[in-house]
Order: C-alpha cells, then structure tokens, then sequence
C-alpha cells in the first residue's frame, strides 16, 4: 500500500459504532481487503495523529443477491475496530 488514504476508505457510522466511540473509546472504519493490523494501526496513527491502543479486524463475506433472473454477489468487506489510548479521540462529523 503506498499512501495511507488507500488502506482506510471510510468511517462507519451506525448505532453500534456510535455506542462503542462514547463507551469503549473504539472507532469502527471500513478498509482494505488486503490491509493487515499492522498497516491499519500505522495509517491511523498518521492520519488522524491519535495513539492506538488495538486493531480488531471482522471480514464481511459476500452475500448472494438476485434482481429478476440474474444473481449475482455483494462486495465483501473489511471492518477495522481501532481501540485509541485514553486521552486520544478522533471527531466523526
């Protein structure tokens, strides 16, 4: 990977992520397929210049989905769960 910006695409923002950055201080973010913990780690330290405690990674597996006749499969997707030292935060607006 060269730049940062590649491993991390976007955050994820739902009530379960929301519920885990106000009590777990954790920040959920979707992110490369190919990206390892450590790479992750590395990426948001630089980018958001916060300490991170532990990454977490959940592989999403494709599902099957049919429109009419056709079926076809999802992307799969890689969750990253960040866990940032106290004092660090990171603003999702």
């Amino acid at each position: 990977m060269n730049n940062y910006r590649d491993i991390i695409k976007a955050p994820i923002v739902t009530e379960k992520s929301g519920f885990l950055n106000q009590n777990n201080n954790t920040v959920t973010f979707s992110v490369d397929v190919k990206a390892n913990k450590t790479q992750i780690k590395q990426a948001v330290e630089k980018l958001f210049n916060v300490d991170v405690e532990s990454v977490n990674i959940v592989n999403v597996k494709p599902k099957t989905r049919r429109v009419g006749r056709y079926v076809g499969k999802t992307n799969k997707v890689k969750k990253a769960i960040v866990k940032l030292k106290e004092g660090s935060s990171i603003e999702l607006n």
